[in-house]
C-alpha cells in the first residue's frame, strides 16, 4: 500500500516536472542541433559565395592584366612606329643635307677648276684674260665641266 501510494505520489507529482524538464531538454537539444545544422548550410552557402566571388575577381584581375598586357603591347608598338617615322625623317633629312653639301662642292669645284683653267690659258697665253668680258666664256666652260 505505501508503496502504490509513493508511486501515486511520485507520478503525480514528481514524474511530471522530471518529465517536463527532461523534454524541455530534449526540446532545447533538438533546437541547438537544428541550428548547428542551419549553421552549417549557411557556412556552407557563404563559403560558396567567398569562393564564387573569389573566382570572380581572380578572373577580372586576370581580365584587367590581359588588357594591360594588350595596352602595353600597343604603346609600345605605337612608339616603335613613331620612332621609325623619325629615324626615316633624320636619314632624309641627312640625305637631303648631304646631297646639297654634295651640289655646293660640285660648285665650288667647278669654280675652282675654272679659275684653275683661267690661270693655266693666261699663262699659256701670257696674257690677263678679263673675266667681265669673257664672262659668257667662262660660265660655258662651268657648264661643261
Amino acid at each position: 500500500v505505501v508503496f502504490f501510494i509513493l508511486a501515486w505520489f511520485t507520478m503525480k507529482f514528481v514524474w511530471p516536472p522530471i518529465a517536463k524538464a527532461l523534454d524541455e531538454r530534449a526540446q532545447k537539444i533538438a533546437d541547438g542541433l537544428a541550428a548547428a545544422d542551419r549553421a552549417k548550410s549557411e557556412l556552407t552557402a557563404a563559403n560558396q559565395r567567398v569562393e564564387k566571388e573569389l573566382s570572380q575577381a581572380r578572373n577580372e584581375t586576370a581580365s584587367r592584366l590581359a588588357d594591360a598586357d594588350r595596352r602595353a603591347q600597343a604603346i609600345i608598338e605605337e612608339a616603335k612606329a613613331r620612332a621609325t617615322e623619325e629615324g626615316n625623317k633624320i636619314v632624309a633629312a641627312a640625305r637631303a643635307e648631304a646631297e646639297q653639301q654634295t651640289v655646293q662642292a660640285r660648285e665650288a669645284l667647278r669654280e675652282q677648276v675654272a679659275a684653275l683653267a683661267v690661270k693655266g690659258a693666261e699663262q699659256i697665253l701670257r696674257k690677263e684674260v678679263n673675266a667681265g668680258v669673257h664672262a659668257d666664256l667662262l660660265n660655258r666652260l662651268k657648264t661643261e665641266l
